[in-house]
């Protein structure tokens, strides 16, 4: 026997064994459930015309999430959270140095005591003119003056009022608290750091909702507006990786100049985030059914095909009876189906349920399946 013998015969005899795996592992589990008698519904494979379907690679990111920075300028005193901490609405994640706002609320506090006295003064001084105006000792000028002054004086007070609300406030700065319910993502200080107004200190988020954000290719972005359908490839807590529909989509109104992408937002619904995390890869989906962008394509239900590991097969109606036959899938549809690329031709009748199918005694119900 010649080299090229030998590797097609031992190229036949891998596909002949996993095809045989398959058919035990097939016969196995139908002799386990040999009860089932009831037909099985069958279908004949057809090609169909449908959209093209682009996906792209994606990120999970939460819709609300907030950096977290500091109001009013001092020391970083503690940090009370790290990473991964869950925190609630209200709650104390940094302190700040106070002495400086305790200072300004004492000095606004003398400034509210000085202006007092001032607009005291006026007001008595004010009195006093309009009483010697009555009498005809001053003229109408000296009370216009003491008038002013004191209106003066009362503006001043309220300044000062002001400016000691203001320190009141910058001292309440100090305690940086979480805005919501979430987790903290990351933190950008640590104690002893300087805090100024608009510096990071550190990065929250709430766990619902999620979406799945997709950057664009420019020369992809009029197939994505015209889909028809959108789907997300999510993996839930328990279960298999399963397309899902978004609740909206949203388009960012501009392109990275560099990148020349433009970024498009998918929501989730909770139920369908389940076991999500921020900065997860997600795969995205987009069809389109233009008559442009329509393929043949050759397509069954999912639960037609029998998956044991990395083989795949359907059931093939033979002379009236069930032959399972080993086929190679392409593109997953989702509720359209998938693509089958070799293994069964058009025009073939093939079992709805493969599963039932598989069951001992098994036998096709006809074509009930348009």
């Amino acid at each position: 026997m010649n080299r090229t013998d030998s590797r097609y015969q031992s190229g036949h005899g891998t596909r002949w064994r996993a095809h045989a795996l398959l058919l035990v592992a097939a016969s196995v589990w139908g002799a386990s459930v040999q009860s089932q008698t009831a037909p099985v519904p069958t279908m004949v494979v057809q090609v169909q015309s449908i959209g093209t379907v682009y996906e792209l690679d994606g990120v999970i990111q939460p819709v609300k999430q907030s950096t977290i920075s500091s109001q009013v300028a001092g020391r970083v005193v503690s940090l009370a959270v790290k990473p991964g901490d869950k925190v609630r609405a209200g709650q104390v994640l940094a302190t700040i140095d106070d002495r400086e706002a305790v200072a300004g609320v004492q000095r606004s506090q003398a400034q509210i005591s000085q202006a007092d006295a001032e607009m005291r003064n006026a007001k008595a001084q004010m009195e006093r003119t309009q009483d010697l105006q009555r009498k005809g000792f001053v003229s109408q000028a000296a009370l216009d003056t003491a008038q002013a002054q004191y209106k003066g004086a009362a503006a001043a007070r309220d300044v000062a009022s002001a400016a000691a609300l203001q320190s009141s406030l910058a001292q309440g700065f100090t305690r940086v608290t979480a805005p919501y319910d979430g987790w903290v993502l990351q933190t950008q200080a640590e104690a002893g750091d300087l805090a100024v107004p608009g510096k990071p200190l550190l990065t929250v988020y709430a766990p619902l909702p999620l979406r799945a954000v997709v950057q664009v290719p420019a020369s992809r972005i009029t197939a994505v507006r015209s889909a028809v359908q959108t789907q997300v490839l999510v993996t839930p807590e328990q279960g298999n990786p399963t397309w899902v529909v978004p609740l909206t989509r949203s388009a960012m109104p501009s392109a990275d100049p560099v990148s020349q992408t433009a970024e498009w937002r998918f929501e989730l619904a909770p139920q369908d985030s389940g076991g999500l995390l921020p900065g997860q890869q997600v795969r995205v989906r987009f069809a389109q059914a233009s008559a442009g962008a329509v393929a043949a394509k050759m397509l069954v239900p999912q639960t037609a095909v029998l998956r044991r590991g990395e083989l795949t097969a359907v059931y093939s109606v033979v002379n009236g009876a069930f032959s399972l036959r080993a086929v190679r899938l392409g593109a997953d549809m989702g509720a359209q189906g998938v693509e089958v690329l070799t293994g069964i031709q058009p025009g073939e009748s093939i079992a709805v349920d493969a599963i039932r199918a598989g069951f001992a005694k098994a036998a096709p119900a006809g074509n009930s399946v348009k």
